[in-house]
């Protein structure tokens, strides 16, 4: 939901002169609030939005800036899309040389650097990513060695058609040839991958949409402690959150039913209680038990 208002306040800014913090929040259905924190994250992403108060005030970009957006090849526009695409996850997206060939404006070569692999990555982990996400542009196919969940290793050829961020995680989902069907690829589980010379056309492919949304969800209750807020903010609305009279704040959302909800819990550390559902907060509870049996060990 935030990244789609994202988007589309881009898109409005480049194509009108000013607009209202007010206009845009009764368009999305959200707080006067919540459109200048958006503002915020697009002017830190390197997009040159200013506001300005008073009568015919409002959001605009930077009037020293000019739009040249026919100046943008096919393959510009396709690396805009990635960045944006990609605002939500790192919230510094790769716009360097795309905003200077969009904007005029002072030349600076180096004002952001992006790396979407985790810290502690091996050295060529930014390389496979690019080397995906190049395939992906290119429609061509890849070759890749990969573990999946159960440590199995396996080599395969696929043919990648989407960059997938979910649950804190980058994902690739493309056609398998050694499988003969549509298969999802953790990045972070593809230990080597090369570029073949192989180009598909992905038009004519039958594209099966990824299996996002087939895991069961469970409706959690969680209680936040104050210091948790700005990371609160960066993932949810805050119309989805309560202030408590403690000054907690308690998040109602639905999240998959899997592994992956524990560790995303347990990674706010003493910030976060589970106030239900109780089988939920049982399974923190033994997780944390185990984990802690770890350090009693001589």
């Amino acid at each position: 939901m935030k990244l789609n208002r994202l988007l589309e306040i881009t898109n409005l800014l480049l194509n009108r002169r000013s607009i209202t913090a007010a206009e845009l929040a009764g368009r999305f259905g959200v707080s006067v609030r919540t459109i200048y924190r958006d503002i915020d994250a697009l002017s830190v992403s390197g997009i040159p939005v200013i506001t300005s108060q008073g009568s015919g005030g409002g959001i605009s970009l930077m009037e020293d800036y000019t739009v040249k957006r026919a100046a943008l090849s096919d393959g510009e526009r396709n690396e805009l899309t990635f960045a944006l695409q990609a605002l939500k996850a790192t919230k510094y997206p790769q716009l360097d040389a795309l905003i200077d060939k969009i904007f005029t404006k002072p030349a600076h070569s180096d004002w952001v650097t992006v790396d979407f692999t985790p810290w502690g990555a091996d050295p060529d982990a930014h390389e496979r990513f690019t080397t995906v996400k190049t395939a992906i542009l290119q429609s061509r196919a890849v070759w890749l060695e990969y573990i999946n969940a159960d440590n199995q290793k396996s080599e395969r050829e696929v043919e990648p058609l989407k960059l997938i961020y979910k649950g804190q995680a980058w994902y690739m989902w493309g056609y398998c040839l050694e499988r003969v069907d549509y298969r999802m690829f953790r990045v972070s589980r593809i230990k080597k991958v090369r570029l073949l010379e192989r180009v598909f056309d992905r038009d004519s492919v039958r594209v099966v949409s990824p299996p996002l949304e087939n895991k069961p969800s469970v409706h959690l209750l969680l209680v936040f402690t104050e210091d948790a807020l700005s990371r609160l903010y960066d993932d949810y609305d805050e119309e989805m959150l309560t202030v408590n009279e403690d000054g907690t704040l308690t998040l109602a959302v639905d999240l998959p039913e899997d592994e992956w909800i524990y560790s995303y819990i347990l990674s706010f550390g003493s910030s976060v209680c589970v106030a239900s559902p109780e089988h939920i907060r049982r399974g923190v509870e033994e997780r944390l038990m185990k984990t802690l049996a770890q350090y009693e060990k001589p």
